[in-house]
């Protein structure tokens, strides 16, 4: 269909345009609300600071489409494929986008509070300053993506996949990341308190100067995670596996830590790397074997 036929109709009244093709077309600007374009053939369609709130864009192709500022609240983009599309500062709460493809997509500043992005395909993509708070990424892929900066207070994450994830300086109050593999993940300054990282995989990430103070930690495996001048002030690690992790200047104050994980790291040689354990909180005045240091 071209594209002055398909605009003409849509002024008409005429929501319904499932499997067209639009590829290739210039859309910017265009109002298109509550438009039926499922399963459609968008890929390089311009729709910077097109208005599409609550418009059916499920298996629609999507790729390097252009969709910058795009307004898409309430929408629909179930299984569609954004693979390298560019979505910078779209608006998109309370979309759902379950099973979206979004490898390599330009995320940045987009407003995602609220969406559905259960199981769906953020690997390579940058999300930097995203907001997504209060979303559903359960299941989702997130391998290799940026995450600087982004805000995800409240966002459910049980058994979402983490792999070399960049969450560096991010937002991350309250959040859900039970079970998650965060393994090799930089969480440098993030901010994590009362966090929910029962049986997280945190092995060798980067937590230096993180902020988890009062998150649950239990069974979350930190082996060679760097702790350097974090906060864990109050949290529970009841069980956490603690091998070779690097503790310089970390704050245990009234964490929950028992005997044997003490044991574990005390056993460590930090001869060269940092000091024992035992060293660190009586510098502190904070050892209280037993229970909880």
């Amino acid at each position: 269909m071209k594209i002055n036929d398909f605009l003409r109709f849509y002024e008409k009244g005429l929501r319904d345009f499932p499997k067209i093709n639009l590829q290739g077309s210039d859309l910017s600007q265009v109002m298109l609300i509550s438009v039926n374009l499922a399963g459609s053939n968008l890929i390089g369609t311009n729709l910077s600071r097109a208005f599409l709130t609550k418009s059916n864009l499920s298996r629609v192709n999507l790729n390097w489409a252009d969709l910058t500022y795009a307004k898409l609240n309430q929408a629909c983009l179930d299984e569609a494929d954004l693979t390298r599309a560019d979505l910078t500062g779209a608006f998109l709460v309370q979309s759902s986008l379950v099973d979206a493809r979004l490898s390599g997509a330009n995320i940045s500043h987009t407003n995602l509070r609220g969406a559905d992005l259960r199981q769906a395909n953020l690997s390579g993509a940058n999300l930097l300053g995203v907001n997504l708070r209060d979303a559903n990424l359960q299941k989702a892929n997130f391998n290799w993506a940026n995450l600087q900066e982004a805000r995800l207070s409240g966002a459910i994450l049980t058994e979402t996949s983490f792999w070399e994830t960049n969450f560096s300086r991010a937002l991350m109050r309250e959040v859900d990341l039970q079970k998650a593999n965060l393994e090799g993940v930089n969480l440098s300054y993030a901010r994590m308190v009362r966090g929910q990282l029962q049986g997280a995989n945190l092995q060798e990430a980067n937590l230096q100067r993180i902020n988890l103070r009062s998150a649950n930690l239990t069974g979350a495996n930190l082996a060679g995670a760097n702790l350097t001048e974090a906060n864990l002030e109050g949290a529970n690690l009841t069980r956490a596996i603690l091998d070779d992790a690097i503790l310089r200047g970390t704050n245990l104050n009234e964490a929950i830590i028992f005997d044997n994980q003490l044991s574990i790291l005390q056993k460590e040689d930090y001869s060269e790397k940092v000091p024992s354990l035992t060293e660190q909180m009586s510098a502190l005045a904070l050892f209280k074997p037993g229970f909880a240091v």
